[in-house]
């Protein structure tokens, strides 16, 4: 079994590894580290095989800190520290400058995605798409046009039959072609036109709607930072934090890179919670390790179902590590 001896001056103590630490911790790699404490209360327990040691007040001590002993596969998944962090976190911002009319949500509330969470003011962009609709709806261009189109086509054919009769000049039905003609582009334009404007109209819509913030995601409001009255721009409004599932973050010693991979199924204990195991599964496996500490980063994925944990509790976690 791995012992920790920690020596401080002429002291020397001796710590079971199987206990719980706090901060500060050696690499774990058979050497030994000088740590720069922060206090000189006495070490706290250990965990994970890795030697750590409690800080509080601002005092600058330097430990001696020696390690005894290898990890197995067995000991090094027993029970590794881990941390429940949300799946998603995300500061909600607004896309367009303006001053903030309303905040309809705030924090420790549940929202959903597509929920209207905040509200700038937008007098000026409704009564933009209020012209811009009547605009895209107007009628009357788009019917004269068509009076003028058929009074040519009536006028081109009666010149017509009073050419073939020779009642009337070659310029006289030139006249009633080129009438024709111009009646024909100009329903033409009137029609581009009337097509122009709904475009505006969905353009006037759509900024409208950058007025109305939504939430991008399923979870809690964790904080609010702005509030009505004040303006909106590069600053978030909101945080937000989905927490169905969790993300569990845990670092690993390297006794087990090369034996945890993603898919694995892991068992959770949270803080609080250390009678329920909670299933969980490797989503990520750092291949960049930390040589300071001797670890490695490990990502799990949790159900929580109802969002009946909450993030940010510490936890335990132990792989099924293949025998």
């Amino acid at each position: 079994m791995p012992v920790c001896v920690v020596s401080y001056f002429n002291m020397k103590i001796s710590l079971n590894p199987r206990l719980r630490f706090q901060d500060g911790w050696n690499d774990g790699r058979d050497e030994r580290t000088m740590v720069k404490m922060d206090s000189v209360s006495f070490l706290g327990p250990v965990r994970n095989g890795l030697c750590r040691c409690s800080a509080v007040t601002r005092v600058s001590i330097c430990l001696t800190i020696g390690w005894f002993g290898g990890l197995t596969a067995s000991d090094a998944s027993d029970n590794l520290a881990c941390i429940m962090k949300p799946y998603i976190e995300v500061s909600i911002g607004s896309p367009v400058e303006g001053m903030i009319q309303a905040v309809h949500v705030e924090r420790g509330d549940w929202v959903i995605k597509g929920q209207a969470v905040v509200a700038l003011e937008a007098s000026v962009e409704k009564a933009t798409v209020v012209l811009a609709k009547a605009k895209a709806e107007a009628e009357a261009t788009i019917k004269s046009t068509q009076a003028k189109m058929a009074f040519s086509a009536r006028k081109l054919e009666r010149a017509t039959d009073l050419f073939k009769s020779n009642s009337i000049a070659k310029h006289e039905l030139d006249e009633a072609e080129t009438e024709r003609n111009l009646a024909d582009i100009a329903h033409l334009e009137a029609t581009e036109k009337k097509h122009i404007d709904g475009l505006e109209w969905q353009r006037a819509t759509a900024a409208l709607n950058l007025r109305t913030i939504s939430s991008p995601l399923n979870g809690v409001v964790v904080d609010r930072l702005l509030s009505p009255g004040e303006l909106a721009g590069k600053t978030p409004i909101l945080k937000l934090a989905q927490i169905n599932p969790l993300r569990i973050e845990v670092f690993a010693p390297l006794s087990l890179l090369g034996k945890v991979a993603p898919g694995m199924k892991a068992d959770v204990h949270p803080e609080g919670h250390a009678a329920t195991t909670y299933q969980a599964h490797v989503t990520i496996v750092n291949r960049v390790v930390d040589s300071a500490s001797g670890t490695f980063g490990v990502r799990l994925e949790m159900p929580n179902p109802n969002n009946a944990l909450p993030a940010g509790l510490a936890c335990t976690v132990k792989f099924h590590l293949a025998r």
